[in-house]
């Protein structure tokens, strides 16, 4: 079996299809589906379950790919060390974030970052809960993690300040006059949760734990921008990092007393290549509060 194979099956359970992934990776589709079947068969399992609606993972073939995406990740690193030179870097940075943190921030840092390094690609994203980012973290899948808790020792982990939590009104709520809103004051309003198992909603119960233990939920969603657009209609508050809260809205946004606030910790690869290395100086530079 290839690396190659592996890029396959990763890019089959993505999109969902053998003709969806070849056109992403600009490869024929009869094979890439000869590949598949040739990997399956080497393994002697099925890695992919063929139902109407396309291809699903199956147990086993999860299982496969979790370990076939620590694979490619450290094939692409010691592609781009290879190839680093004194005024370039080719490869892959695999970076990802706790939900809501760091939304203007990495923005800024990964724009310099690509004007230092123009042929450096990086793979972003959003992860509800630090504690699965953390495990990415131990798994070698990530090259940076922005999170608010880990058990890293202090070479790994880079405490960058903290993100205050504000929380966002519908248009004309009475206390939108106030420059900071008193949680007791929101007591029985309706709140736009986050799923269960985020670290965000964590947040919220244990805000609200003193003065209203049993929060009304109107509605559970899974994106900071989904909660902030439905509680600026008026659908219920939310709770969420201030640098979550776009500019358009910022005027639906207020800190709460008691303050709410995580502290945000960068997670590096140990050892630290370029890339990662140049990310976290860059992050280091920009605006986090507490910092």
């Amino acid at each position: 079996m290839s690396l190659r194979q592996f890029e396959y099956a990763l890019a089959v359970a993505e999109e969902g299809s053998v003709t969806a992934a070849a056109e992403r990776l600009r490869v024929a589709q009869p094979s890439m589906s000869q590949q598949i079947r040739g990997l399956e068969r080497e393994l002697g399992v099925e890695l992919f379950a063929r139902t109407p609606s396309g291809l699903t993972p199956t147990v086993v073939g999860r299982a496969f790919l979790r370990e076939a995406q620590v694979a490619v990740s450290a094939a692409r690193r010691a592609t781009a060390t290879a190839r680093a030179g004194a005024a370039e870097l080719v490869g892959e940075l695999t970076v990802a974030a706790q939900m809501g943190f760091g939304t203007r921030q990495l923005p800024e840092a990964l724009g310099e970052l690509r004007r230092r390094f123009p042929r450096l690609e990086v793979t972003l994203s959003e992860e509800p809960s630090s504690a699965e980012l953390d495990r990415l973290c131990r798994r070698g899948v990530l090259d940076l993690a922005l999170m608010a808790k880990c058990d890293r020792t202090p070479a790994d982990a880079h405490r960058l300040g903290e993100e205050e939590f504000v929380v966002v009104l519908g248009e004309g709520h009475q206390q939108l006059g106030s420059p900071r809103v008193e949680l007791r004051d929101l007591k029985g309003e309706p709140w736009v949760r986050f799923d269960r198992d985020s670290a965000l909603d964590g947040v919220l119960v244990e805000a609200l734990r003193e003065t209203d233990p049993e929060p009304d939920t109107v509605a559970r969603v899974s994106q900071t921008a989904t909660a902030v657009r439905w509680a600026a209609q008026g659908l219920g508050a939310t709770l969420v990092p201030a640098s979550a809260v776009p500019a358009s809205h910022e005027h639906l946004a207020r800190p709460v007393s008691p303050a709410v606030a995580q502290p945000v910790i960068a997670v590096v690869r140990n050892p630290a290549g370029p890339a990662e290395t140049a990310l976290l100086e860059f992050l280091r530079q920009e605006n986090w509060s507490g910092s």
